[in-house]
């Protein structure tokens, strides 16, 4: 005699099934749909059109804008949420929490307040735009101020990803390692990294695609010069209002791939993470 299912819920299976395809026409409708329209606009004059699009010379700048700006912002918030995740899990110091307080920030201030701060401390009628005026150097309006805009925005998302990650490690092996004689250099290159590795690249990739698909703070300082400030999105939305809507949405397709891969990568690095934890449970409880 075959044993019972064991069910996970008690609703009956037409509810299931109704939660289920719920959630199945939720994506469809707000998901799938419009990624479905980005590439079919992008190519619905054909491959020629789309290739003419991304190699006008407007489309070209602003692509190797977008990346210019991510390969400053994403290695430095990088460095900002190792150094900070490390911190907060292995050390006890006064502010703490101020410091943790301050990571969150830019989670709940709005992109396009926070491109007005950096308009209103170096705008040329802002607190530091006339000095920086007159010695030449121009923050508003130009790459320094996007590269300033994105990393604002973009700072907490490797040291969210570690912070809880280390704390749940603990300190032992890291201590073991300082009883044995291993400097800090030591300590975190054969020690703390190995074990938050896929935990830091799952932040740089986040890190990375919200660096490349930032638009309201990097609106705010950018001043949209075609040619010179635009990123992607920016792009994109001029050329929307300019009705060129398969030059739009063929470069809105580089960023629909860009947040794919995110996606492909986010659950290639969650597998490899759960995995690590499963394998640790098992070499704790062999112990």
């Amino acid at each position: 005699m075959a044993a019972p299912r064991n069910e996970t819920t008690t609703e009956p299976r037409c509810v299931r099934w109704l939660l289920i395809g719920t959630a199945l026409a939720f994506l469809g409708l707000f998901l799938f749909l419009p990624l479905v329209v980005v590439f079919a606009e992008a190519f619905g004059k054909g491959w020629v059109a789309y290739c003419a699009a991304l190699s006008e010379s407007n489309a070209r700048s602003a692509i190797l804008l977008t990346v210019f700006v991510a390969l400053i912002a994403v290695p430095i918030n990088t460095l900002f949420g190792v150094i900070a995740a490390w911190a907060i899990a292995k050390f006890q110091f006064v502010g703490k929490s101020v410091l943790i307080t301050l990571i969150d920030l830019p989670y709940s201030v709005s992109p396009v307040i926070a491109g007005m701060v950096f308009v209103l401390l170096f705008g040329l009628q802002g607190w530091f735009g006339p000095w920086l005026d007159a010695r030449g150097i121009h923050v508003i309006f130009s790459t320094t101020g996007i590269v300033l805009a994105t990393l604002f925005v973009t700072f907490p998302f490797v040291a969210r990803e570690l912070i809880p990650l280390m704390q749940s490690q603990g300190t032992e092996e890291e201590e073991a390692a300082r009883v044995l004689g291993a400097g800090w250099w030591q300590i975190f290159r054969r020690v703390t990294l190995p074990n938050i590795k896929w935990g830091l690249l799952y932040g740089v990739i986040l890190c990375n695609a919200r660096a490349m698909g930032e638009f309201g703070a990097v609106s705010v300082v950018s001043g949209k010069i075609r040619g010179e400030t635009n990123t992607m999105p920016l792009y994109v939305e001029m050329l929307y209002n300019e009705y060129n809507a398969t030059a739009a949405f063929a470069v809105a397709s580089l960023l629909a791939l860009l947040a794919l891969l995110t996606l492909a990568l986010k659950s290639i690095l969650q597998w490899k993470t759960g995995e690590q934890a499963v394998a640790e449970e098992l070499g704790y409880a062999g112990d």
